[in-house]
């Protein structure tokens, strides 16, 4: 099933194998063999990434070795169990979780522990795949950002910052210098972040700990309103107050075409005002979602 719907993924997007393995960086013979099912798992998971294919009913993980460990986590199996399930050793179970061995075996597995795995439902292309490389790279939209300087003020620190972002802020830590906001320190009275969303909940303790060192008294972030996740129920909504945005924001490509968002958003502020929330509100449609008890 993976094999023959990575080769639909693959002309979906209008890809020859040739395109493919340039974008994967591979040699194309190299794809050929894979859609044969023959190959090797780091093979695998460079192809699923270039073709942005991840699997549901499986268990979370940043790839498909994550997913099949954390798989047998959950299914409470041995690595001896799940070996005889699927009808291979013991010490190729254990190479799969680490990111080695072959493609049938990996397909042994994967039908073995999570047989009713099906591909998830991609969000929209040209939100997700940037042929420059640019998957996170969307900018904040400047009248967004008006609101924001009206209702908190001066932005003192944009940690996730690029030299093309339209944010206005006294200092930025770019990427693109050296710069990494997840371990260089933040400062100022207030922060804006607009974070990579494919890394948000780095992001999102990193601005909690930075928050409650005090080197920063608020901070706003833009982020999705992914509410089903754990760490939303037992966290954010108990230490952070949370606004439910309306509507979708178009925010900037690199190449400054506005994309609107195939999700909803929410503003998660650290610390603030009453009076800068409430004047927020005023600018920007959505509605505050109340802390738990």
């Amino acid at each position: 099933m993976l094999i023959d719907d990575l080769r639909s993924a693959r002309r979906s997007k209008g890809l020859s194998r040739l395109e493919l393995a340039a974008r994967a960086g591979i040699d194309p013979q190299v794809v050929k063999r894979l859609e044969a099912g023959v190959g090797t798992m780091p093979t695998l998971v460079v192809v699923m990434k270039a073709l942005d294919y991840h699997l549901s009913g499986v268990a979370r993980g940043a790839d498909l070795p994550a997913q099949l460990r954390q798989r047998r986590r959950t299914l409470r199996l041995s690595l001896e169990q799940a070996a005889a399930r699927a009808g291979i050793a013991r010490g190729t179970v254990s190479n799969l979780e680490q990111g080695e061995g072959s493609v049938r075996s990996a397909l042994r597995l994967l039908e073995a522990l999570a047989p009713k795995a099906r591909r998830r439902a991609p969000e929209r292309a040209h939100w997700l795949f940037d042929p420059n490389g640019g998957r996170d790279t969307r900018f904040t939209p400047p009248e967004f950002m008006e609101a924001v300087y009206a209702a908190f003020g001066e932005v003192d620190l944009d940690p996730c910052g690029h030299v093309q972002s339209p944010v206005r802020a006294k200092r930025r830590i770019l990427i693109e210098e050296g710069g990494d906001g997840l371990s260089d320190e933040w400062s100022g009275r207030l922060a804006f972040m607009n974070p990579p969303f494919s890394a948000m909940l780095k992001w999102l303790r990193r601005a909690e700990e930075q928050w409650r060192s005090g080197r920063v008294e608020t901070i706003v972030s833009l982020v999705p309103a992914r509410t089903d996740s754990a760490w939303f129920h037992d966290h954010l909504r108990l230490h952070t107050d949370i606004y439910m945005l309306r509507g979708r924001l178009r925010f900037l490509s690199s190449k400054g075409r506005g994309d609107q968002t195939p999700f909803s958003l929410m503003v998660v502020i650290f610390g603030g005002e009453d009076t800068a929330k409430q004047r927020f509100a005023e600018l920007i449609p959505g509605f505050w979602l109340p802390r738990s008890d």
